[in-house]
């Protein structure tokens, strides 16, 4: 998983969005964030200067007042690691988000910005098609 910059994000690759809204949790990062084929988790609303969302256990972000506002659907993993995005979430088929290390709360989907900026830079990123 490559740093980008020294004390930048830690990223896990570009996750490309499905003909039919699926995406695909990169292997490190489904490992990391504890999630399991079968469990619904939370979706919440990215920052104003990425975009994107985050993807989080539900009851991890339900304990945070801060993080529970950010709350705006939840989604169901697949046995292959992939969940469908729900029309909420205002994405389309070929786009691409970067997904980093986030908070410990969730595991963040960047669609613009400075960090997806320097990302485009590296051609080492992998890229994920569910």
């Amino acid at each position: 998983m490559p740093q980008l910059g020294k004390g930048g994000k830690w990223v896990f690759g570009w996750a490309i969005i499905g003909s039919d809204n699926t995406l695909q949790i990169p292997p490190a990062a489904y490992q990391e964030y504890g999630f399991s084929a079968g469990e619904t988790i939370a979706i919440t609303r990215g920052s104003r200067r990425s975009g994107g969302f985050g993807l989080g256990k539900t009851e991890a972000l339900e304990q945070s007042a801060q993080m529970r506002t950010r709350i705006i659907g939840q989604v169901v993993i697949d046995h292959n690691q992939q969940i469908r995005l729900p029309a909420l979430t205002d994405v389309k088929p070929g786009e691409r988000f970067l997904v980093v290390r986030g908070s410990c709360y969730a595991l963040g989907f960047l669609h613009h910005g400075p960090i997806v900026e320097l990302a485009q830079q590296h051609t080492d990123i992998e890229g994920y098609l569910p």
